[in-house]
């Protein structure tokens, strides 16, 4: 199974369904969106689901590289753009829906992204929701040792983004930057994502069964473009990365290192026309929603 599908199809589902969360979003867009854009769409799976769930709408997932697609709905397009370019779409988005873009751009290109995401969505019905994973391995019970390179794959690769003038860390100020855009109402959830089938709970042994799943397989590119370029002191070797890796996926394996990875979601709208900044609802709470998930 390709990583993306996996990623999308069965942890972040698996992630949510725990949680009682809905499967596809946490904005309150209402039942019959009409505009929706799904930014990195990947394969695609995001953008059909939504425009399943939303017959109303039409639903646009957009990539630099989105591969073939033999069938989607017909309120469904995937399209190939560079979305820090002008977008050139007549309609306004009612929700614009980010995922897992984690080294996408670098500081500037946020920005530039946030900002035509602010302007191409509606006065106060215009909603903004991005999910984003961290790279590096927590514990709750100390049992992940200083000194094993598990404990320090984070920070390294976190090192090699910013020599590569990349964020690694925009789950930790997406927050911020979509202020700064202008959104309003923000709200924000904080999941834990176990790494490896350590939890007992059923739902969580098998969500940390597939995460270690997509760990193993997705790392070896990941390493290996980041290390030969912008490795520290100087570029590491490839034989160098092997070894490297070898020695992580064994601490992935070790059943005594409960790990699990941060994930992050916003959501937010754009204010009203005449709304100042006194008048905007507190982050955490919001009118348009039924419940206030808390992270």
């Amino acid at each position: 199974m390709n990583i993306l599908t996996i990623n999308h199809r069965h942890i972040v589902s698996l992630l949510l369904e725990y949680h009682g969360e809905n499967m596809l979003h946490l904005a309150p867009i209402g039942e019959n969106p009409r505009h929706i854009l799904d930014v990195g769409t990947g394969k695609g799976n995001w953008a059909m689901d939504a425009a399943d769930k939303y017959p109303s709408a039409m639903v646009r997932g957009v990539d630099l590289f989105p591969p073939p697609i033999s069938w989607m709905p017909p309120n469904c397009q995937i399209e190939v753009d560079d979305l820090l370019e002008e977008w050139t779409w007549k309609e306004p988005f009612d929700f614009i829906y980010i995922r897992h873009l984690l080294g996408s751009f670098d500081e500037e290109g946020w920005e530039t992204l946030y900002d035509r995401c602010y302007e191409e969505v509606p006065k106060s019905s215009g909603w903004i929701e991005q999910l984003e994973f961290d790279i590096r391995i927590h514990t709750d019970d100390d049992s992940l040792p200083e000194d094993c390179l598990l404990a320090g794959w984070g920070e390294n690769f976190i090192g090699c983004s910013r020599r590569a003038n990349r964020s690694l860390t925009i789950q930790e100020t997406m927050r911020k930057s979509i202020e700064k855009a202008g959104f309003t109402d923000i709200q924000e959830k904080v999941y834990k994502v176990p790494v490896g089938p350590w939890p007992r709970d059923k739902v969580l042994k098998e969500l940390g069964r597939l995460n270690h799943e997509h760990w193993s397989a997705g790392m070896e590119g990941y390493a290996m473009w980041l290390l030969t370029k912008f490795g520290a002191p100087t570029p590491w070797t490839p034989d160098e990365v092997q070894v490297y890796l070898a020695k992580v996926r064994g601490d992935l394996k070790n059943p005594t290192i409960h790990g699990w990875e941060f994930a992050r979601r916003i959501w937010a709208r754009k204010p009203l026309e005449d709304e100042t900044y006194d008048e905007r609802i507190e982050p955490g709470f919001s009118p348009y929603s039924s419940s206030n998930p808390q992270s």
